[in-house]
């Protein structure tokens, strides 16, 4: 983790880029490069803040904060227009956590431990979270399918719908988890969000996570603002780069922590980030960015190309059968990370 931080020193050289008016792809880079260890310091910050407040909010810290990241870059690019960009976020965003984070974290585990084992309880109840938060975004897609609608005047509104009861269903997780069956999901035997001894003070963690999400927006204007140049300068679509490139930037932090946690093989902690972070996605972060291209006079609805939801829809069913019995081991791994991999090809062509 702590070799990331070394790319903070491209923050400022990106700033310099942009005033000196380089080449978007330049910028584009830099930026995103720059955000990885701001994510990451993001993070520490919250679990040092977390340590300060108690187990039960320090739960919701991390829960609320989580993809802060990548709720701040993908909510500039819809202010700027990028919805398709935007949409294909939302989806990488799973699919990376499901396939490329699970996959990356059981495999390196798996070599080191062989087999590992996790809490059964909470492997139950992300599946089945898993499953209802697809169908929250199955539906309006369906529905654009079976209503044609060019001007989207029926599909926005009931997007916006879907988007409110998708938070409802998020919020009631929350307090299952935290609330009236925390004792369950405590089995596992890895330490909580909250109670571990903060390393910083309360002050500091404060001060840290504030700056470090000013800096994030200040980049992220800049990775927004020189994206379509840089996509047509290396000829990607905005579809791969909202599906495999933004997720990346966005949870490159948060991935490696999960991938260091199965090495020492806290197992519960792995799969509650890989997990936890797909469902606040599907749950929370696209219920707010409907909410939020509404206030940006930029609708955005929760209808998905076919290949974005048919892949999505497979990658729940492929993790859910790899974490049902709450086991995993490196073959398990190696296979997500062949279909996150089958999955990217796709969308290269796409």
């Amino acid at each position: 983790m702590k070799i990331l931080y070394w790319f903070l020193v491209l923050a400022p050289v990106a700033v310099i880029a942009e005033a000196m008016h380089a080449s978007p792809l330049v910028v584009f880079s830099l930026s995103a490069l720059a955000i990885i260890p701001l994510s990451g310091l993001l993070g520490s910050a919250t679990e040092e803040l977390a340590g300060h407040t108690g187990p039960a909010i320090g739960g919701l810290l991390n829960a609320t904060l989580g993809n802060l990241a990548e709720l701040i870059i993908a909510g500039l690019a819809l202010r700027a227009g990028l919805v398709d960009l935007v949409k294909a976020s939302i989806t990488g965003s799973i699919l990376g956590n499901l396939l490329l984070v699970l996959g990356a974290a059981q495999l390196v585990g798996g070599i080191k431990h062989r087999a590992q084992r996790f809490n059964p309880h909470y492997a139950g109840m992300s599946v089945s979270l898993l499953t209802i938060a697809v169908t929250g975004l199955v539906i309006p897609s369906v529905f654009h399918w079976l209503h044609p609608d060019p001007a989207r005047s029926a599909l926005v509104p009931m997007s916006e719908w879907t988007a409110g009861l998708l938070i409802v269903g998020y919020v009631l997780s929350l307090v299952y988890s935290m609330g009236t069956h925390r004792a369950v999901f405590g089995e596992g035997g890895d330490v909580a969000m909250g109670d571990e001894t903060p390393h910083w003070s309360l002050g500091r963690s404060i001060a840290v996570l504030a700056g470090t999400a000013v800096a994030i927006g200040w980049l992220s204007e800049l990775l927004v603002g020189s994206t379509q140049e840089a996509v047509k300068e290396i000829g990607l679509s905005q579809t791969f780069v909202g599906l495999i490139l933004v997720p990346i930037i966005g949870n490159a932090a948060e991935h490696s922590s999960a991938v260091l946690m199965a090495m020492k093989n806290r197992m519960d902690l792995t799969v509650s980030i890989a997990l936890g972070s797909s469902i606040q996605v599907a749950l929370l972060i696209a219920p707010l960015l409907v909410f939020a291209g509404a206030m940006f006079g930029q609708p955005m609805d929760l209808a998905f190309h076919t290949l974005e939801l048919a892949s999505l829809a497979l990658a729940v069913v492929v993790a859910s059968a790899v974490i049902r019995d709450a086991e995993s081991n490196w073959l398990e791994g190696a296979f997500l990370l062949i279909a996150y991999a089958m999955i990217a090809v796709a969308f290269w062509f796409f």
